[in-house]
């Protein structure tokens, strides 16, 4: 690996904002593809700030650092990336639940999501079904993130899918959910196709849902 591709991995770990954006616009400047900037540093760092997050050597305020650090990062190769037509791995829209404000576990989950390769629609907090429904609709999206952190939320994930599968979007995109309350049963009894319990696992369920 080049030294430079090393030291933006190791940086973006470390959540050093300031010197990764300095080694990001250097390696593009020396002719380095957007593309193997994102992949073969970005994307291989925010791997390993997952693996550190299970392995419990990370916690939350050490994914949130290290993931603002590759978002300035990515915002520096998005014009070179759209250049170049590389294409992601995928769409994901996420958003929380109607009723729901919470948004940090739904920021780290986009947040890492985009890290690995996916493009994010971001509908925020306290989203009604009828806009996950328009975004499907929409966007050509291929998964759909629901959150919610309280139990009494917890069933307009139930609605979400419910309104998906009444405009006939339902076998267009893969649904996966997370949240404190919820768990891998409630998921299979609302007929979601995915649980995670965490933003790192949500990227590899992202992952095996689009057989990447």
């Amino acid at each position: 690996m080049e030294p430079i591709l090393q030291t933006i991995q190791e940086k973006v770990i470390e959540g050093e904002t300031t010197e990764v954006v300095t080694c990001v616009k250097e390696a593009l400047q020396k002719g380095l593809p957007a593309d193997r900037i994102l992949n073969e540093s970005l994307i291989t760092a925010m791997n390993e700030v997952g693996q550190r997050f299970e392995k419990g050597e990370f916690y939350i305020p050490e994914m949130l650092i290290a993931a603002r650090t590759m978002q300035a990062a990515l915002a520096i190769l998005k014009p070179s990336l759209t250049q170049s037509g590389m294409r992601a791995k995928g769409r994901v829209v996420i958003g929380t639940v109607m009723g729901d404000l919470h948004e940090i576990g739904k920021n780290l989950v986009a947040t890492m999501l985009e890290g690995a390769g996916f493009e994010i629609i971001d509908l925020g907090t306290d989203v009604p079904p009828e806009k996950f429904v328009a975004a499907v609709r929409d966007q050509q999206v291929d998964i759909v993130g629901i959150s919610a952190l309280l139990t009494t939320t917890m069933n307009a994930m139930r609605r979400t899918i419910e309104a998906l599968e009444k405009a006939g979007l339902r076998q267009k995109v893969k649904i996966m959910i997370g949240g404190a309350p919820v768990t891998e049963a409630f998921a299979k009894e609302i007929g979601a196709d995915g649980y995670s319990p965490d933003a790192s696992r949500a990227v590899t369920l992202a992952r095996t849902l689009m057989n990447i």
